[in-house]
């Protein structure tokens, strides 16, 4: 008598264990399928983007965009850890005032310094310079192991270091300096990744939910079975 009461319970927690499961993988699947739209709309948006000489307005993603004012060498920072062609080094983040007296923050490319924790030092030309490459709007980072900054060096490229020694950039976002005076070897490119790999991950999630619920079906049909046979 015990095991068949026990039945009609088991074959309710097997179906909502697995129900859930099945659930689970749709969702995500449906969200990787919303993300590939997005990557798609954020590509071609990125292909569309103009070349703007000195704008006066927030630039579009991926926007090509051409300079002309000076750097502010003493504020020049270092993005930590990179690697160009198995070389370590830094990138150098110098702010950059316009000729509108707009302010910019430049990524001018790698220097190398090996491993070497001491402060890097880059070569920064005087007056007034021009610059061009690609704009990227500032987002989230990653996680932070500790602070971002450690001296001059940073994990993560951000606007804040600059908070207390600067007035706010008029921009949110960089400049991944490509050509100009002072640009150093690049090392960015966008990581934008292809809406093909998020709709591989969304069949991926329907196929686990399909086996989840073939698994869901089967196993309820077998202890169905079991609390009618009294096992």
């Amino acid at each position: 008598m015990t095991k068949t009461s026990s039945g009609p319970q088991r074959l309710y927690v097997w179906c909502v264990f697995w129900g859930v499961l099945v659930s689970l993988g749709i969702l995500l699947g449906l969200w990787q399928w919303e993300r590939a739209a997005d990557k798609r709309v954020l590509l071609a948006a990125r292909e569309a983007a103009p070349f703007v000489k000195s704008p006066t307005v927030m630039p579009e993603e991926g926007s090509e965009l051409h300079l002309q004012g000076e750097y502010l060498a003493d504020h020049t920072l270092y993005l930590d850890n990179r690697i160009v062609d198995g070389r370590l080094g830094v990138a150098v983040l110098t702010p950059f005032r316009d000729s509108f007296d707009q302010l910019w923050l430049v990524q001018r490319g790698f220097i190398e310094t090996g491993p070497s924790r001491a402060e890097p030092e880059a070569n920064t030309p005087e007056g007034s310079v021009t610059v061009s490459g690609e704009w990227q709007v500032a987002r989230p980072g990653g996680p932070l192991y500790g602070e971002n900054r450690e001296g001059k060096r940073l994990q993560q490229i951000s606007l804040t270091p600059w908070e207390s020694t600067l007035p706010e950039f008029t921009y949110s976002g960089w400049l991944h300096a490509e050509q100009g005076d002072g640009v150093f070897s690049p090392w960015w490119e966008a990581n934008v990744m292809p809406p093909s790999r998020h709709l591989g991950y969304a069949f991926q999630w329907w196929g686990l939910a399909l086996a989840a619920a073939v698994i869901m079906v089967l196993g309820g049909y077998r202890l169905h079975k079991d609390s009618l046979t009294g096992y």
